[in-house]
């Protein structure tokens, strides 16, 4: 029997899925991930929490990259595995979708919003980093562009953000402790592109099998969490989850 094949008898048996992603189910709708070559860190230095909030100069090359789109995270669309994922959820198998992707992917290929559980946040809109109020792009760009004016909130007047997580900002705890009750209550914990290198993210496949859920993990290379897993799948994410899905 082939391991895609064992793969969907997994998920056949199983009554509470959640799948598990990362940058390598993106890549194959052209996202770049962070740090292999040609990622985005080797492109552009990352601006760091505390350097956004503290320095005018730093926001204004932050909201440069945004609206250039030159980090690449927004503007794709969903791929076959992306797809296979939506069909997994809309057939009732999973349960929720845990994701360290910012690019709002899940949710493009019909994944409902509430089902989503984005760990790291979402590129596709701002926040303000004072009272949380949401703000999107296209509201922002024009003063920005036309008049160079760095985005303020229009409520408040505090710092507005991409709504995404940067390297020094806390993790935030709503999603976190959704990712945790949703791990803990899962029996199939299904790990797609993602390298498992990122903490405190990569804790749930590893908090998923200490609970008695089986783990599975797919991704074209091999991740530090392989010997704790019941399957491995070293295959591209799209082909591979159309087939044990069986999605055309």
């Amino acid at each position: 029997m082939s391991l895609r094949s064992e793969l969907a008898q997994m998920i056949a048996r199983a009554q509470k899925v959640v799948v598990f992603t990362g940058a390598g189910i993106s890549t194959e709708s052209g996202v770049p991930d962070f740090r292999s070559p040609g990622g985005v860190w080797s492109k552009m230095k990352p601006i760091y929490f505390q350097d956004f909030l503290a320095s005018e100069d730093l926001r204004r090359q932050g909201w440069m990259r945004t609206f250039s789109g030159a980090a690449g995270w927004t503007g794709a669309k969903p791929n076959a595995g992306h797809d296979a994922v939506a069909q997994l959820v809309a057939r009732g198998k999973v349960t929720a979708v845990i994701t360290q992707n910012v690019d709002n992917l899940h949710q493009d290929s019909g994944v409902p919003v509430e089902q989503v559980i984005e760990l790291h946040g979402n590129a596709s809109y701002a926040t303000c980093l004072f009272c949380g109020l949401r703000h999107e792009f296209a509201e922002l760009k024009p003063a920005f562009v036309e008049r160079g004016v760095i985005p303020a909130c229009r409520d408040c007047g505090g710092i507005v953000k991409t709504a995404t997580i940067s390297f020094g900002q806390p993790m935030p705890p709503e999603p976190m402790a959704r990712a945790e009750a949703a791990t803990l209550a899962c029996d199939l914990f299904l790990v797609l592109g993602s390298s498992l290198v990122v903490f405190p993210a990569a804790s749930f496949p590893l908090l998923a099998a200490r609970n008695g859920a089986a783990l599975a993990i797919v991704n074209r290379e091999p991740t530090d969490q392989d010997a704790y897993a019941d399957l491995v799948l070293h295959d591209e994410i799209g082909p591979a989850m159309s087939e044990v899905v069986g999605v055309e």
